[in-house]
């Protein structure tokens, strides 16, 4: 029986005080090590060119699109019907009961 009055449970009062403090550091890492990528990230904003800079050309909407969307789709196609294509020749050779015939074939 609770005491009236008091706070009821929380989410984390299921764990105990070592997962507590293990969750906290954990996400305090997690958010210093997001900070520290993205301060490291910053010059790659900038403006200026740094020597030996020479940018090609940049891609059309197509050849984008063809790039991080219909390749990626095809090669998972491709990979995909290799896989049934390997697991279809496996099953012929299967010998489960699965292959076998159950029907009598006694004659009178």
């Amino acid at each position: 029986m609770r005491t009236p009055g008091a706070r009821g449970p929380t989410a984390f009062d299921s764990l105990g005080h070592v997962d507590k403090k293990n969750a906290l550091r954990a996400g305090a890492l997690a958010a210093g090590t997001t900070l520290m990528m993205l301060l490291m990230s910053s010059p790659a904003l900038a403006l200026t060119r740094d020597d030996g800079d020479d940018p090609g050309t940049g891609l059309s909407v197509v050849e984008t699109l063809g790039l991080y969307v219909v390749a990626p789709i095809a090669l998972f196609a491709v990979i995909a019907a290799l896989v049934m294509v390997g697991d279809k020749s496996h099953k012929k050779k299967d010998t489960t009961s699965s292959n076998i015939s159950t029907q009598a074939e006694a004659k009178a």
